[in-house]
């Protein structure tokens, strides 16, 4: 029976990292992955979503041209061309991920990975390697990072519905998508499946999208979805999914019918831990997800979990830091750190979002706010006059002039607050953003121009 110092199962993002920077500790490092080496960043998430979200915001660009000089007219979309070139891309992804583990000196194992014992692993075939024989091997430590999975409603005619794994893979674009979901995953594709020419509805059960983001962002979104050929169904939920001779109906509870080619559940994720075999060896779990420490240790002693099997951030860099802690920290130098409390985040729709820090409703829990806003038209819209307008808006602490979050909604939000990250996480404060010089001209500038306090709002505590 081989013998490792560490054994992580699962190879997405967190666990690779964990793998890879124990490895090259010197420890004996194994990892096990049963469908895809890379995890679902690489292959159902983030790069083959983006890659979509190119393919739509093509288009668009293609009309715009032509109130710039170019003589262009938007043709037909090749829906199989791009899921070939995009599967192509994903290929080349994988064999990455295998040769850097391969490269530091990780053992790699295909199949079903689970626990037998707190120090025990078998790796069974799976049904995407049934070739594989089952093994059996011994690691004084263990990783968890198996990651997430769809959610699907328990609603008669589930069974119709696809999930964003599916999504990659569908034979032909469907010219008509009823999304269910306002979350990251509901709000991308509604953006992509509109923008390649797809007739979208938008449903979801709460009055705005994207729960959990600021709200001015929230409602400012809200506007932009019809803006993009989205009809959004809030405050609404699904009842029951119907199979007809010409696709679907999607039964509401509002009493409203939609007539769809493809009903798309994207109503969340689910810690993929069911079938490791967790309650053979007593490890917690707490609704659902892994229970651990700041220091990612399970109830077990040489059990540890990172990643979406925790539930708690459920972004691929943060998985990342995770295993890199966790790997330095069993093998290394520890000493390393990551903010994880400004973390940014981003919704790559039509108009991509983006957030680090806190929102105005966190932050008033226990400080009064200086708010600053700024809305415009973009200037690359001057010309064409596609609507939509940006949103930009810092919240600051009245007292401490601390920047504690910024907010953005409009073109390149993503790439101009992965660099605000940085100054939010430094603690700067409003007046280091004044005495910043803008580059103009740019929207980026506008987030050191902002001189006028749009509000103040006190602390909802009363205390501060």
């Amino acid at each position: 029976m081989q013998e490792f110092d560490l054994f992580v199962i699962g190879a997405g993002s967190g666990g690779v990292r964990c793998a890879r920077i124990a490895a090259q500790n010197g420890a004996r490092v194994a990892i096990a992955e049963r469908r895809h080496w890379g995890g679902t960043c690489v292959n159902l998430g983030c790069v083959p979503k983006k890659l979509m979200v190119y393919a739509a915001d093509y288009g668009r660009e293609i009309d715009d041209a032509r109130s710039y000089g170019w003589d262009v007219t938007r043709g037909f979309h090749d829906w199989a061309k791009l899921i070939d070139a995009k599967d192509r891309e994903i290929e080349r992804l994988n064999g990455i991920y295998i040769s850097m583990l391969q490269k530091a000196g990780v053992t790699l194992f295909t199949g079903d990975a689970r626990l037998v014992d707190s120090d025990t692993i078998e790796i069974a075939p799976s049904d995407l390697a049934p070739e594989v024989q089952t093994q059996t091997v011994r690691a004084k430590n263990i990783v968890i990072a198996t990651g997430s999975t769809p959610h699907r409603l328990d609603i008669e005619g589930a069974e119709h519905a696809i999930v964003s794994d599916d999504a990659f893979h569908l034979e032909d674009r469907p010219e008509r998508v009823a999304v269910i979901g306002s979350g990251y995953i509901g709000v991308e594709f509604a953006g992509i499946f509109a923008g390649l020419g797809s007739s979208v509805d938008l449903v979801y059960r709460q009055d705005l999208p994207l729960r959990g983001f600021d709200h001015e962002l929230r409602a400012h979104l809200a506007e932009l979805l019809p803006i993009n050929g989205i009809r959004a169904r809030h405050s609404t939920s699904p009842e029951r999914i119907e199979k007809v001779e010409d696709g679907y109906r999607l039964h509401l509870d509002d009493g409203v019918v939609l007539e769809t080619d493809c009903v798309f559940m994207a109503t969340g994720r689910r810690p993929n831990i069911a079938s490791l075999g967790l309650d053979r060896i007593g490890l917690k779990t707490v609704d659902g997800r892994i229970a651990v420490n700041a220091k990612s240790e399970t109830n077990i002693p040489n059990v540890y979990a990172i990643g979406d099997v925790i539930d708690t951030y459920n972004l691929t860099p943060t998985a990342i830091a995770e295993g890199h802690i966790l790997a330095e920290r069993l093998f290394g130098e520890p000493g390393r750190e990551w903010s994880f409390n400004t973390t940014p985040k981003a919704v790559f729709f039509t108009q991509p979002l983006a957030s680090v820090g806190l929102t105005e409703e966190e932050a008033t829990r226990d400080h009064d706010l200086e708010i600053f806003t700024s809305t415009f038209t973009p200037m690359r819209q001057t010309l064409s006059g596609r609507k939509g307008k940006v949103l930009m808006k810092l919240v600051v602490d009245a007292h401490s002039n601390v920047v504690l979050g910024a907010h953005m909604i409009g073109p390149d939000s993503p790439e101009i607050i992965q660099g605000l990250a940085i100054a939010v996480t430094a603690g700067l404060k409003k007046r280091d953003f004044d005495r910043t010089i803008g580059l103009h001209p740019t929207s980026a500038e506008e987030f050191v121009t902002m001189r006028s306090r749009t509000r103040y709002v006190p602390s909802a505590s009363g205390t501060v």
